[in-house]
């Protein structure tokens, strides 16, 4: 039998280091890598719910591994030699009412 597995995606965390002259917030990217995250396609319906709720086109869908406890909100990742960001609220699960490895999904657009 096959099993399931994810690929590993580096998630990028803004870390705010300081201020500079004019009082705005400078940050540091810090890089994580998050192991067996699932990824697919946007399907044609997540792609026309994303234009409609956020404006922004889903090229990717993520499942994140139950147990993740980063935020993934507006957060840039790395996959794929490519970099995207995370758009829209994270849909969770019940952990022990899900059977799979993964109880969190969320949408990612291109992002340069």
């Amino acid at each position: 039998m096959v099993r399931i597995r994810g690929i590993d995606i580096v998630l990028i965390n803004k870390k705010k280091v300081g201020t500079d002259a004019f009082h705005a917030p400078i940050y540091e990217d810090i890089e994580k890598v998050v192991n067996n995250v699932l990824v697919a396609p946007a399907s044609s319906d997540d792609i026309v719910d994303s234009m409609n709720l956020y404006g922004k086109k889903a090229v990717y869908v993520l499942a994140i591994p139950k147990g993740d406890e980063n935020t993934w909100e507006g957060q840039e990742v790395k996959f794929f030699g490519q970099k995207f960001r995370v758009f829209g609220k994270e849909l969770k699960g019940i952990d022990h009412l899900i059977p799979l490895s993964w109880c969190k999904k969320v949408w990612v657009e291109a992002y340069e």
